[in-house]
């Protein structure tokens, strides 16, 4: 049973933990507005009011003709259904794309850091999971700054003009042709911007691979390089959030932000949903989503605790908010009896036989235990949570496509979630983890072997290919060695099908990961 209580009554996301909503997300939305967020220094901004918002045939009239009159570009009168089919399939992104009566523009593609110019605001949400990334890239200064330069290739800030170059190529220059002369009206910034990723190392090794993404700007086609960054901007945040539903509770008990990360995951890198490794992939998921009441319930504390500290005029720090979780909760204090008594207050008849039920097996003066469990049941609590976590962690893993790190039998209770390894996803990490750094900090590629690979992705990323050196598969039995053994030869073969390694000989020195890109 669910106890009703307005929405403000509940709070759960906390910016300070995860700065996104648990939704559905739309990964290009996810760039649109982070680039906004780029472009402009962390702040939102407001765009002149288009009556009716963008629609194919505005974009047609109100730009692209705009343009021709100005004697900018020509063709558009004489070749209208031309113009309209490069719009659609080259530069514009939209909501329910073929659906006659449903069919929205959401944004421009994100192929350069002025695209989101172009944008209708409802069809193009994100739920402020940009926040998140944009957040994560300014603890790193150098590789934001770096990120933003790249993705404004074409565009002088100071003069307000496109720079024409052999770069820039005829999508590129079509958007800057669309948004150069729309103005914008910077918002002041959001307290959001202050705030620091509670998981540090994660937010280091995603700025790590920015940066090596970024080594291969001049080499790979700028389309290309997009898909590299939207893969592993989808692929970090699914690291973050599995690690925070995992780290959490463990930092709770320990009292302190700072807990060893041995967080770990199964994937099964064969395309086979009856493959001997399927069924312990799909185990180690499941330890990951048995584990998200845990986290609601962790979540919830932190939250009273803070806004507590808060109301008292104390420090209001994540470090400070578990420390005093395990060491300094009044759990009596009449602050926790008041939120019990605002939830009853609410509750209808039913409702408030429903909490005394619930709250008689509590100590008498538990009054903070007894109000985190009434959170935990009301219509924004954990069960409210648990559906939209399980969307987001679909999407941002981008489950089921080539670039996903979770699979599952679409719908198949015979199939359930399990890590996976996308052929677009290994693509995107052998293109990283071939670089070597030298001693005086440059980078060049390298030739790895196939347990080299699979070990830097262990080491790096957590994810398991060959768990027979796991100290938590120790005891594992002959066929779970054989199901690690299948995985690996099937890592052989999703190499060898996107071009990354070759048999030259049955000798294992020569069996070698060989870089696409050299540098």
């Amino acid at each position: 049973m669910i106890i009703k209580v307005s929405k403000k009554g509940v709070v759960f996301r906390n910016p300070e933990l995860y700065a996104g909503e648990a939704k559905t997300l739309n990964l290009d939305h996810l760039l649109s507005n982070l680039y906004m967020l780029i472009a402009n220094n962390g702040a939102p901004v407001n765009f002149a009011v288009v009556k009716g918002g963008h629609t194919m045939e505005s974009l047609e009239q109100k730009y692209m003709k705009l343009l021709e009159d100005k004697g900018l570009i020509d063709g558009v009168t004489d070749n209208i259904e031309g113009v309209e089919d490069w719009l659609r399939s080259n530069l514009v992104n939209m909501v329910n794309r073929g659906n006659v009566i449903k069919e929205n523009v959401s944004a421009l593609r994100p192929l350069h850091l002025m695209s989101y110019k172009i944008q209708n605001k409802k069809h193009n949400r994100d739920y402020n999971a940009s926040d998140q990334v944009y957040l994560m890239l300014k603890t790193c200064p150098e590789v934001l700054e770096a990120l933003k330069e790249y993705l404004n290739t074409g565009w002088d800030n100071s003069t307000k003009k496109i720079v024409f170059t052999k770069d820039l190529d005829v999508d590129t220059i079509g958007i800057l042709m669309l948004t150069k002369d729309i103005i914008e009206r910077r918002k002041p910034n959001t307290e959001i911007v202050n705030i620091k990723p509670l998981l540090t190392k994660q937010t280091e090794l995603f700025n790590e691979d920015i940066r090596r993404l970024l080594l291969y700007k001049d080499v790979l086609p700028r389309t290309v390089f997009i898909d590299y960054l939207r893969t592993l901007i989808a692929f970090h945040l699914t690291l973050y959030v599995f690690k925070l539903i995992y780290l959490l509770p463990k930092m709770k008990e320990a009292g302190k932000v700072e807990v060893e990360d041995d967080w770990s995951l199964l994937v099964d890198v064969s395309n086979d949903l009856e493959s001997r490794i399927a069924p312990l992939a799909c185990r180690d998921m499941e330890r990951v989503i048995n584990s998200l009441n845990e986290y609601f319930h962790v979540t919830f504390e932190i939250n009273v605790i803070q806004k507590y500290l808060r109301d008292k005029g104390g420090d209001s720090s994540i470090a400070n908010v578990l420390d005093t979780l395990k060491n300094n909760v009044d759990r009596s204090s009449d602050y926790f009896l008041g939120g019990i008594s605002n939830i009853k207050a609410e509750a209808n008849d039913d409702d408030k036989e429903y909490i005394d039920v619930i709250l008689q097996f509590f100590d008498e003066n538990d009054y903070f235990g007894k109000y985190i469990h009434l959170l935990e049941n009301t219509s924004g609590g954990s069960s409210y949570q648990y559906p939209f976590y399980l969307r987001l962690i679909d999407s941002l893993s981008m489950k089921n496509s080539e670039s996903q790190i979770l699979a599952d039998g679409r719908r198949s209770r015979k199939h359930p979630r399990r890590g996976s390894l996308g052929s677009k996803l290994l693509e995107t990490l052998v293109q990283l983890l071939v670089l070597k750094q030298n001693d005086n900090g440059s980078y060049e590629t390298q030739a790895l072997s196939i347990d080299d690979l699979a070990k830097l992705i262990r080491d790096r990323y957590g994810l398991i290919i060959n768990g027979s050196n796991e100290p938590r598969f120790a005891g594992a039995d002959v066929e779970t060695h054989a199901a690690f053994k299948d995985n690996m030869e099937a890592f052989k073969n999703k190499l060898r099908q996107i071009g990354f390694y070759t048999d030259l000989s049955d000798a294992y020195l020569l069996q070698k990961i060989r870089p696409r890109y050299k540098i």
